[in-house]
């Protein structure tokens, strides 16, 4: 097992998940809010937030979400500046 305790990859499974729901949810928040579409699309989100929400639970990751937010960025996954 390469020196890692299952309690150990239980919990960076649980953190990945976390992870993929929250670039999931970026993704998702990001078509939803483009101006191109109508007032109402935002509301596709909750679904979304939810899922988030209990991964970053069951992560241990609750209230930090800002910190992983930064890890994701680290990946060079940050918004690209809009061109005018």
């Amino acid at each position: 097992m390469n020196g890692t305790t299952k309690t150990g990859q239980h919990s960076r499974n649980h953190e990945l998940a976390a992870a993929q729901a929250c670039l999931r949810l970026l993704h998702t928040a990001r078509a939803a809010l483009c101006p191109d579409e109508p007032p109402g699309t935002a509301a596709v989100l909750s679904g979304p937030i939810a899922e988030a929400d209990e991964a970053l639970r069951r992560a241990g990751l609750a209230g930090n979400e800002a910190w992983l937010l930064d890890r994701i960025y680290d990946l060079g996954l940050a918004p690209e500046p809009r061109s005018s």
